[in-house]
């Protein structure tokens, strides 16, 4: 069943979850499983159930610190990167045993983005270094290198086909997975917006492409053309804010800096308001399943 205003408008939070000691710094769903991962700035990785709303597990990198995290399509299996140490910035982990698989070594700076392909087990990293790198779960050399300007946000289209780069300056460079050494096949800017693009993610169905901005702003853009479909402004916040899709791409969620989870149709522009307030060290759970840092 497909979401409508009426369905978003009726959720209610289910749970909450406040057993943090620092600040989330990441969370990522399982694509085929019901399980969330989430990263903290206590240097905890946990892993919950989110059809039963239970923490299943915690792990600890005290050594390293976590930062950004994202699942591998095993579900017993993450990457994430480093908080303290940029030798060893990404690491391959078992959440089944705590056990480093590999660690990936290359950037000289820290990690701001990361991305697993939903196809295979290439994933990708952009950093502070102004690189952009390709891996490969089962090999520990770096698998390609894009030198850019600025600071990289990397996403993957949802059949693993194409790649987006967004740089300084508002601009959104779009590369062929199979042949990402020829340069970008399209290049566009954000609706004369050159802030800082903090976060990028595609829609399901691969049509639209959702940007969230340092100066607080969410863009949604024809992922072919670049064409601006929608803006929503969010109130200012000290960390940067990050927005995604309904997985039927008709809604766009967001937390913003007055402690509100906002949801808003894209074709009607209608906002939906949740004032959950400023839960800190921890998270909330809608009746939906929709998790809120």
């Amino acid at each position: 069943m497909g979401l409508n205003e009426e369905l978003v408008s009726g959720m209610l939070i289910g749970a909450v979850f406040k057993d943090y000691k620092g600040k989330i710094s990441s969370m990522d769903f399982h694509r085929k499983e019901d399980l969330l991962v989430t990263a903290s700035h206590d240097d905890s990785i946990r892993l919950y159930d989110t059809a039963n709303a239970a923490l299943q597990k915690t792990v600890y990198d005290k050594k390293h610190g976590v930062d950004l995290i994202c699942f591998t399509h095993h579900p017993s299996s993450v990457i994430f990167s480093s908080r303290n140490n940029s030798d060893e910035s990404l690491q391959y982990l078992s959440l089944y045993d705590n056990r480093i698989l590999r660690y990936f070594k290359g950037h000289q700076n820290r990690v701001v983005s990361l991305c697993m392909s939903p196809t295979n087990d290439s994933f990708m990293s952009g950093s502070m270094d102004h690189t952009v790198r390709l891996w490969d779960l089962r090999v520990n050399a770096c698998q390609g290198l894009l030198r850019l300007r600025g600071k990289p946000t990397v996403a993957y289209d949802q059949q693993g086909l194409v790649f987006a780069v967004a740089m300084e300056g508002g601009a959104i460079k779009l590369f062929d997975s199979r042949s990402y050494d020829k340069g970008p096949f399209d290049t566009f800017l954000v609706g004369g917006d050159t802030a800082e693009v903090s976060d990028i993610k595609f829609s399901n169905d691969g049509k639209q492409m959702l940007l969230s901005t340092t100066n607080n702003h969410i863009y949604v853009l024809d992922a072919y053309g670049g064409e601006k479909r929608c803006g929503f402004v969010l109130e200012a916040c000290s960390d940067n804010l990050e927005a995604c899709f309904s997985p039927d791409g008709q809604f766009v969620l967001s937390g913003s800096g007055d402690g509100s989870l906002r949801a808003w149709n894209i074709n009607s522009g209608n906002e939906c308001r949740w004032h959950v307030g400023q839960i800190m060290q921890g998270f909330q759970l809608l009746s939906s399943g929709l998790l809120v840092v």
